[in-house]
């Protein structure tokens, strides 16, 4: 997604060469070089201690499994933010977090950032946002996840070694 106008004055920006950075949106009314705004976000692949199954989750009234996911608020860490979105949807502390790949997914203009999470397996305590979950073994969960999504990709990826971007 490319940024057209300011998004402090809202003039119509133009490419100008910047030193060391090629052409760049800037802002003549501002006097400024304007980057790229976009949102980041954290998706997880929830793992029990003994990395044997796969937590996913149903959202919003929709029927297929995916992971679980949300966005990173201002001045939070990716890894933080992937602790308090799985202690937020499904009530599970995170024992230890490793990121797994990156991709920016532009029909929602984010950055998403893949994580595996280890978690114990007590119970389950969903909230508001999540209408189903389930533990499924690791081929389960590969056949159960929604096709052809980004939860998907990152799914397989991580066990695969092969993501398709």
């Amino acid at each position: 997604m490319e940024m057209n106008y300011c998004m402090q004055c809202g003039t119509k920006l133009r490419l100008r060469e910047h030193e060391h950075e090629g052409m760049t949106p800037w802002c003549e009314t501002c006097g400024e070089y304007r980057y790229p705004v976009f949102n980041t976000a954290v998706s997880m692949i929830v793992m029990n201690e003994k990395q044997d199954r796969v937590l996913l989750i149903r959202q919003y009234g929709r029927p297929h499994y995916v992971l679980v996911a949300g966005y990173v608020n201002r001045g939070e860490d990716a890894e933080a933010a992937a602790a308090r979105e799985v202690r937020e949807e499904v009530g599970l502390e995170v024992l230890s977090a490793h990121f797994n790949h990156s991709h920016y997914f532009a029909p929602t203009n984010t950055l998403m950032l893949n994580f595996t999470v280890t978690v114990r397996e007590p119970e389950v305590h969903a909230n508001f946002e999540v209408d189903d979950w389930r533990w499924f073994s690791v081929g389960e969960a590969r056949a159960s996840i929604k096709p052809n999504s980004l939860a998907q990709a990152f799914l397989n990826g991580y066990f695969t070694g092969e993501y398709p971007f």
